[in-house]
């Protein structure tokens, strides 16, 4: 017996405009239109709409939300101020990363706050029966990914195209916060916040206004040069910008500080599940660790290849592509503490082939403020 692939509320709008529909998670999503270098380089200069539906939605009612999850989140939410997102992670009693998620303060639109938690589509129902056990239904926990959108509007244009229909000027709010607004009068969750390295929002909306306000934007954005976007460029940017991806750079074998992560790590003055092992494993100076690489030639560096340092293998690539905004292929690897100071030379074995690679600062890709 097979599993249906799951839609998002915007799937038939994809399918009948050229998205190159795929299965991503167990959800169809478009992974790109015309192609994957031009919507990369239309989110670099001007805008894009991306789908983002399929990421997991999990709401918090309870008074007690922002305590309950302090202690299930390696960053500290209960002194989440309202309005304020926080990028932390869940990770096992051992420290492996089960994912990583944006915690939310709202005020909802009946001045009520909630918590809200975004997950990755991957893992949101291993997440969910995860914080189920671990006591998240004290919390008030609703699982709204389906009665919810998800749209990411990307790119130097963005701020400007959506400003004009929403209720609340997003140019006035900063990074990583969010607030309740309307947008033409439909009820939005409006966030600054993105995973492409470019400014804009993520709108939260539910599932009926999800094509008109697709489409409003669209047609604003005209003019400018805004395009729908895929799956496959959303991992080219988020690559460049030097941001895990869940599978790749993070998994319950890899733990926070491994990842390079330490920021999302609060251990001072609290207690929460999987912090003990992760005091152990900060000590620990043998555990690889995630680094950037840029290579010369035009071979692509990909998931798995092996990494050498003079003959010796010290790791292999997490995640590698050839960065349309660089010119040049870049990749993220898991390596020897030996090989991880930038300028550090390496090679990378391309199908038999060794060639030459370099230890980079992450970043690849800051904007310009």
């Amino acid at each position: 017996m097979t599993t249906a692939i799951a839609q998002t509320p915007l799937h038939d709008w994809h399918a009948a405009h050229g998205g190159r529909m795929v299965d991503f998670a167990g959800w169809s999503m478009p992974v790109q239109y015309e192609s994957i270098v031009s919507e990369h380089q239309a989110t670099r200069t001007a805008a894009t709409l991306f789908d983002v539906s399929h990421m997991g939605r999990l709401r918090f009612d309870s008074d007690q939300a922002p305590a309950i999850l302090d202690r299930l989140v390696t960053r500290r939410v209960s002194d989440l101020r309202e309005g304020r997102i926080r990028y932390g992670l869940i990770v096992d009693e051992q420290g492996g990363t089960l994912d990583d998620v944006l915690v939310y303060h709202v005020v909802g639109h009946d001045a009520q706050p909630y918590c809200l938690m975004v997950v990755n589509a991957s893992n949101r129902e291993k997440i969910v029966a995860w914080l189920l056990d671990h006591g998240a239904g004290e919390a008030g926990f609703r699982d709204v990914t389906l009665e919810t959108a998800m749209i990411a509007v990307q790119g130097p244009r963005a701020i400007g195209l959506v400003a004009p229909f929403l209720s609340a000027d997003p140019g006035d709010m900063k990074y990583y916060t969010s607030t309740s607004a309307e947008f033409n009068d439909r009820p939005v969750l409006v966030s600054r916040t993105g995973y492409t390295g470019e400014d804009g929002v993520e709108l939260i909306v539910p599932t009926g206004a999800a094509e008109p306000i697709w489409q409003t934007i669209l047609r604003a954005g005209s003019d400018v040069g805004i395009v729908p976007a895929g799956l496959g460029s959303r991992d080219t940017l988020r690559l460049e910008a030097g941001m895990p991806l869940y599978g790749h750079e993070l998994s319950d074998q890899i733990n926070p500080w491994q990842a390079g992560l330490d920021f999302a790590v609060n251990l001072a003055d609290r207690e929460f599940i999987g912090r003990d092992a992760l005091v152990r494993l900060k000590e620990d100076a043998s555990l690889p660790q995630r680094v950037g690489l840029t290579m010369d030639r035009r071979r692509v560096p990909r998931e798995g290849y092996q990494v050498f340092q003079v003959d010796q293998p010290v790791g292999e690539i997490t995640s590698g592509t050839f960065s349309p905004t660089l010119d040049r292929p870049i990749a993220m690897a898991l390596v020897s503490p030996s090989a991880t100071d930038v300028g550090t030379d390496l090679t990378v074995d391309i199908r038999g082939s060794r060639l030459p690679a370099q230890v980079v600062k992450l970043p690849f890709y800051t904007r310009r403020k």
